[in-house]
């Protein structure tokens, strides 16, 4: 008895002696993504990436982690965001609808709204008498069109990403433009205002939806694509085609509830609607005190 627990206890040892030395043939052994959302779990309320967290995550992904992001954010302005990051697996944008490869600047995945789709939704809208943003992908350019910026939501929408980001936006009749290349039909302002149609575009078997309080005011995003496109079908896609045998996922908001379903291990920040961390297996620091960083910087203390 004695000699199996001698035995034991050094073998223990003799892992941890190996982890400390050969971090990145640890993760080989298991391959695992950590992947996280942006706004309200990784970016601090500013919103930016601090110095902190990218310190941290640089280091950790230097070592061998593997680590990329999921949001709603369109290329423009996600890209730019976490530009300080060393990000080493193609990240997940507008909630799914597209998969980017950060370090060779190319579409991996793309996942396009039906024409006929497309000239529903844009009925349902024209019925409520809401406006939206409409988004198409046409040679690996991403452009948005819009009919009337009707409020001040859409109009601080576009002007920001317009001058910040340097995302084009083109003024038109949307039916016009509402082809093959459409991925992404959005828009901002009241829930009482944009339920109706959540209500009744949800109903078209060919699309999804994410509907979801804004972190940083109290508007309402709604966002409607192809049922193909999420963050759980582009998790899915990644952990397939990639080959990891386990995904790590934090996440603050209802849209970060489909990926939660195909992570094994999920996260929210302490920040996170109380959905969302009802749904988690573990809660940790708030995105103001760089909350995935100080985590992964604990459980990889070793690294």
């Amino acid at each position: 008895m004695l000699t199996k627990y001698i035995f034991t206890f050094n073998i223990k040892y003799v892992i941890m002696y190996f982890v400390f030395l050969y971090p990145s043939e640890v993760y080989s052994l298991l391959k695992i993504l950590y992947v996280s959302d942006l706004d309200g779990t990784l970016l601090d309320p500013s919103p930016k990436i601090t110095p902190r967290t990218a310190e941290t995550l640089n280091f950790l992904i230097a070592k061998g982690m593997e680590f990329t992001f999921a949001t709603a954010r369109s290329i423009y302005s996600a890209v730019p965001i976490t530009s300080a990051l060393d990000i080493n697996v193609p990240c997940i944008l507008m909630n799914g609808v597209s998969i980017y490869d950060i370090r060779n600047e190319r579409y991996i995945k793309n996942e396009f709204i039906a024409p006929e789709d497309s000239a529903e939704i844009l009925r349902i809208f024209r019925k409520h008498g809401i406006h939206c943003f409409m988004y198409r992908i046409e040679k690996e350019c991403l452009i948005s069109y819009y009919s009337e910026l009707a409020t001040k939501k859409m109009q601080s929408f576009a002007e920001v990403r317009k001058h910040e980001y340097k995302k084009p936006f083109v003024q038109c009749r949307l039916e016009d433009h509402a082809d093959e290349n459409t991925v992404y039909i959005t828009t901002m302002g009241k829930y009482d205002d944009l339920l109706p149609v959540k209500l009744e575009a949800e109903k078209l078997p060919g699309v999804d939806i994410a509907f979801y309080l804004d972190v940083y005011d109290d508007s309402w995003y709604l966002e409607i694509f192809s049922h193909k496109a999420s963050k759980a079908n582009a998790l899915r896609f990644l952990r397939e085609n990639y080959g990891f045998d386990k995904v790590v996922a934090f996440g603050d908001n209802l849209n970060d509830l489909p990926m939660f379903e195909q992570a094994d291990t999920k996260i929210a920040v302490g920040n996170a609607r109380d959905e969302v961390k009802a749904a988690a297996d573990i809660v940790i620091g708030t995105n103001d005190n760089d909350g995935v960083a100080e985590y992964l910087a604990g459980e990889n203390s070793v690294i």
